[in-house]
């Protein structure tokens, strides 16, 4: 990723910020939003008709693990919601948008994911495997896009513009949740919301440094026989202070994150939106 491509993502990320707190009204034709439902963490991002930021939601939740749906009225309920705050904020309805899973898990998801975005209301325009949907706003030609999500790491490897393997494995930001309840005996709500605030990251790097490890392991098995020279990290887990520092240096490569990795995948997914119907 070349410094003019950093800048424009990171720009666009904090355009992103701005209008979450401070929606822009916008007299679009048409909106394009991004719906991303993570195992922490489900955002939704709204683009007006020139792909540029307008609002944007977040909402912390327990419905999704691994991928799959595992409180199907929740997810639906939590979208509907965010949905309606920013259509109420807008003054608008949002009509169209994309969704993302962790790659291979099309077949076992068996449409849920596609099913809770349509049942909020929306009409589905798009789904793709969530680190690709993160180099929507990368737009990298060559690396590995990596995504820690909450349950697990998804991979996407590029050369010359084409994403030539994904993958996704087990280990991610819950993993590094049970390691901090054990080590603080806290609860894992307990855990979740001590990991979420950055003045504890420094010393928690050193007790979840072994899960970083295990991801960095993932990492460098799934990029062994291709040419990766610069790693990207997104995904919630990525908002750990440090976390590069050790990847990079278990895994021998180069790895940068932008200012805040957690919404690189929602906007790219929004990113990927039409007002095409599937």
């Amino acid at each position: 990723m070349t410094n003019e491509m950093t800048l424009h993502c990171n720009k666009f990320i904090q355009t992103f910020e701005t209008v979450i707190k401070t929606p822009k009204k916008s007299k679009s034709d048409v909106f394009y939003t991004g719906v991303d439902l993570g195992t922490a963490c489900i955002v939704l991002v709204v683009l007006g008709s020139d792909y540029q930021p307008v609002a944007g939601a977040y909402q912390y939740a327990n419905v999704v693990r691994d991928g799959m749906v595992v409180d199907y009225v929740g997810a639906v309920d939590i979208v509907r919601e965010l949905k309606e705050e920013l259509e109420k904020k807008l003054g608008t309805t949002l009509v169209y948008a994309a969704a993302s899973l962790p790659p291979g898990t099309d077949g076992l998801d068996g449409g849920a994911i596609k099913n809770v975005v349509q049942s909020a209301g929306f009409e589905l325009t798009n789904v793709l495997d969530e680190p690709t949907a993160a180099n929507q706003l990368l737009g990298l030609t060559d690396g590995a896009v990596v995504d820690i999500g909450g349950g697990t790491t998804g991979i996407a490897i590029l050369e010359n513009g084409k994403v030539v393997k994904v993958a996704d494995e087990a280990t991610g930001g819950t993993h590094l949740s049970l390691v901090i309840a054990g080590n603080y005996k806290f609860n894992f709500e307990q855990a979740e919301k001590y990991k979420r605030n950055v003045k504890h990251h420094d010393e928690l790097l050193l007790v979840v440094k072994p899960v970083i490890q295990k991801i960095s392991s993932i990492i460098s098995n799934q990029v062994k026989g291709y040419k990766v020279n610069d790693i990207y990290l997104v995904g919630g887990t990525a908002c750990l202070k440090g976390i590069e520092t050790i990847i990079e240096k278990e895994t021998g490569i180069k790895t940068i994150k932008p200012i805040n990795p957690m919404f690189v995948t929602p906007i790219g997914i929004a990113l990927s939106c039409t007002n095409q119907v599937m």
